[in-house]
């Protein structure tokens, strides 16, 4: 009798791990972008670390790596300066 392999403790495949790094790398970009207007208290630092994530698995898109990291990095500077500015953490109209 051999042994039963499940699916879900076999490594993945290579091309499994490029498709995971790629939908890294745009969902990264997508909440940099996001992250600019709301919530970006959370969506910065997370597009960050999805951005740099997507980079270390050699995403097959790594100018939107790069460009979720730095709309991540842009997320976390608006906020400083809205907190410095205002003393609050989201955008006020008045």
């Amino acid at each position: 009798m051999s042994p039963r392999t499940d699916s879900r403790t076999e490594a993945a495949s290579p091309a499994a791990r490029t498709r995971d790094a790629d939908a890294m790398a745009v969902t990264g970009f997508v909440l940099g972008l996001v992250g600019l207007l709301v919530m970006n208290v959370i969506l910065g630092p997370t597009a960050v670390v999805l951005g740099a994530l997507a980079l270390l698995r050699h995403t097959t898109r790594p100018g939107r790596a790069r460009l979720a990291i730095g709309l991540g990095l842009a997320d976390v500077v608006l906020l400083v300066c809205l907190v410095t500015a205002d003393g609050t953490w989201s955008w006020s109209l008045t």
